[in-house]
Parts: C-alpha cells; sequence; structure tokens
C-alpha cells in the first residue's frame, strides 16, 4: 500500500537555488561575511547622514540611524558654496547623455567591424584600440586646451562631447556580435530585402540588449563618478556631482555629516539604475562568460 505525500515533502530544487543550497556550510559563512563587508560601508555612511558630526569621532561609533537627516538635507541642499542641486542636475544630463550616445555609435561601429566588409576596417580597428592604450591622465592637458581654444571651459558640454563614444564600448560590442548574431542571419534578412540600418535596427540590435544594458551601467556610472575632467574643466558655480562633493570639504574643518549626506544622495540614482536594470546586466555577464 503506498503511503501519501505529506505536507513536508520537499521540492526539489532547481538552477541557482540548489547551487546555493548544495554548497557546504564554510561557502555559506564566506557568501554572508563577503555580503556584510560588502554593505558595511554603505550602512555606516547612512548611519553617519542620518547623525551630527560628533557621532564620527565618539567611542564607541553609533551603529543605529539617528533622527538628522532632514536637518543634514536641508543644509546640504541650501549650502551656497557647493551647488549641490545644481551638481546633481548637471550629473544627470552629463551621464544619460554620454551613455545613450556610447550606446549608439558603439552599437553601430561594433557591427559594421563585426559584419560588414569594407577597405581599410582592420586599419581602423587597430586605430580604435590604440586609444584604448593611452592614459586618460594624460590627454587631460590637450584636451583643456582644446576646449580653451573653442571657449567650452566652464560648460556642461565640455564634459559631454568628448566622451560620446569611446574605444572600449565599440571593441565590447564587436566581439559580443561576433559570438552572438550568426552570418547566416545577416544573409537571411538581405534576401528579404532588409537595407543595412534595417539590419541593425530589427535583426542586430535586440540581440545585443544584454551587452548593451552591460554597457551603459558602466557607462552610467564612469560618468556619474567621473572628477578630475569635470574639476578641471568646469568651474564652482556650475560642477557635476563629483565636484560638489569636493566643494564640501572645507579648507580648516571636514563636515562628514554633511559630506556623508551628499555622498548618500549622490549614490542613490546608481542603486536605482542597478535596480531597475540589474536583471538584465547579470544575465548579460554571465551570457558572456558563458560564450567566453
Amino acid at each position: 500500500m503506498k503511503s501519501k505525500p505529506t505536507r513536508t515533502t520537499r521540492r526539489r530544487r532547481t538552477g541557482p537555488v540548489a547551487t546555493l543550497w548544495g554548497a557546504g556550510p564554510l561557502t555559506r559563512i564566506m557568501l554572508v561575511a563577503t555580503v556584510v563587508l560588502s554593505l558595511f560601508p554603505i550602512y555606516w555612511m547612512l548611519v553617519v547622514a542620518t547623525r551630527t558630526n560628533d557621532a564620527v569621532g565618539s567611542v564607541p561609533p553609533p551603529v543605529t540611524p539617528g533622527g538628522e537627516l532632514g536637518r543634514n538635507l536641508a543644509r546640504l541642499f541650501g549650502n551656497d558654496q557647493a551647488h549641490f542641486a545644481l551638481g546633481l542636475a548637471n550629473s544627470a544630463v552629463a551621464a544619460t547623455a554620454v551613455t545613450a550616445s556610447t550606446l549608439l555609435f558603439a552599437t553601430l561601429a561594433g557591427f559594421a567591424f563585426a559584419k560588414l566588409r569594407f577597405r581599410g576596417r582592420n586599419a581602423l580597428l587597430l586605430v580604435m584600440l590604440a586609444t584604448m592604450m593611452v592614459p586618460v591622465q594624460m590627454g587631460v592637458i590637450p584636451l583643456y586646451m582644446l576646449m580653451a581654444e573653442i571657449g567650452w571651459t566652464g560648460e556642461l558640454k565640455a564634459v559631454i562631447v568628448p566622451f560620446l563614444v569611446t574605444g572600449f564600448g565599440v571593441f565590447m560590442m564587436r566581439q559580443y556580435t561576433m559570438q552572438a548574431v550568426p552570418d547566416e542571419l545577416i544573409e537571411a534578412a538581405r534576401m528579404d530585402g532588409c537595407s543595412t540600418f534595417r539590419i541593425y535596427w530589427s535583426v542586430v540590435l535586440p540581440v545585443l540588449r544584454p551587452a548593451i544594458a552591460v554597457l551603459g551601467l558602466f557607462t552610467f556610472m564612469q560618468t556619474w563618478n567621473e572628477f578630475i575632467w569635470p574639476l578641471a574643466v568646469l568651474d564652482p558655480d556650475n560642477p557635476t556631482v563629483q565636484y560638489s562633493l569636493n566643494l564640501l570639504n572645507g579648507a580648516h574643518y571636514t563636515d562628514y555629516s554633511l559630506m556623508f549626506t551628499g555622498t548618500a544622495v549622490a549614490t542613490l540614482p546608481l542603486l536605482v539604475v542597478f535596480l531597475l536594470f540589474g536583471r538584465q546586466i547579470i544575465g548579460g555577464i554571465m551570457d558572456g562568460a558563458l560564450k567566453a
């Protein structure tokens, strides 16, 4: 006589959950420790942002949030020296414009280098790769001289225009297009009468979505966190968010609660972007790892 299944019968786990539950206790402990060590700096930043400046030097340090967040936010956005609200707006405009432009030009150039045959393709590819070998710091002075010559110093377009496309983005899209888009698919589209741009828009671009998500996140984060170039080309009255954070640091006194509040506010857009596109980003990274 067969026994009836009880409620305590466990369902068979599959996928990543099964891998996690099948791991040993040491692996679980290491994973938990890694998560705690990674999240603690963010948590400590929020703790200091909700307290007064005295909390930084107190012994033992506080580990729970306080009730000064509203006051710190009012001081942050009311600071006439840092122009923090303007810095947030400028960074949002610059990061969005650079990300959109990089994705457009990188996918177009990557598709051309990977699937189109034209004279000088290999030479142009070598020139593009050579731009990746030059450190960004080496180009600050000549690029600043160019911005000064055309009168763009102090203006936001000086932060946007020089970075509308990157060699890394083109190379990444070229490699992904070569692996993800078969030549037979492009030939079939040509036989159906599609133009080259129609093939790019309707056939290639949907396949590149995982790589676009990864490159978009990296580009947005890099532009949002850029500090050296805005510091060189902009002025304190028209800063980006990282420049504004630098302006919060006084010459003789550092208000840590104010700086940590600004850092927390500046981190929120990056967290929102990751939460919105995190699944596609992780999927794109894993897909690239499997194809490699």
